[in-house]
């Protein structure tokens, strides 16, 4: 990522839970896919994986200053998001707070699920006290 200064960045964890609506050894399975695609995805050519094309077009909408890093599986997906600079992290919150990245995050989901439709994120969730400290931090860089 060159041309990135990431001594103005901020890394935000968003933790996305499956809807209930399947079994709970349904929703492990998804989870697991989902997060081991993604291992295998980030890990692989990004010129040669066969699913770069959809993926990026998929995170399109989050802009050139955020990139999803990391995807862990815990008692739902927790996503990493790395937003350089002030105004890429609050373009993510806008996003979060008008349902864009939910559905961004559906999509997501669905490619790397190898689901024929969308897999159901029932909640996505970003702490208050998460985004108001780094809101802070990204603020206070922001004005050097």
């Amino acid at each position: 990522m060159a041309g990135y200064n990431f001594d103005i960045s901020v890394v935000i964890g968003v933790d996305a839970e499956l809807d209930e609506s399947l079994s709970d050894d349904d929703v492990i399975q998804t989870e697991d896919v989902i997060v081991s695609h993604w291992r295998q995805f980030s890990a692989s050519d990004s010129a040669k994986h066969h699913l770069r094309d959809q993926v990026d077009e998929i995170l399109r909408p989050l802009g050139m200053r955020t990139r999803l890093l990391v995807m862990e599986r815990a008692n739902s997906i927790v996503l990493y998001f790395i937003c350089v600079m002030l105004s890429a992290f609050t373009s993510l919150r806008d996003q979060w707070t008008s349902g864009q990245l939910k559905d961004i995050i559906h999509a997501l989901f669905a490619v790397l699920s190898g689901a024929a439709g969308r897999v159901a994120v029932k909640r996505l969730t970003w702490p208050q006290a998460d985004y108001e400290q780094s809101l802070e931090f990204l603020s206070s860089l922001e004005g050097k």
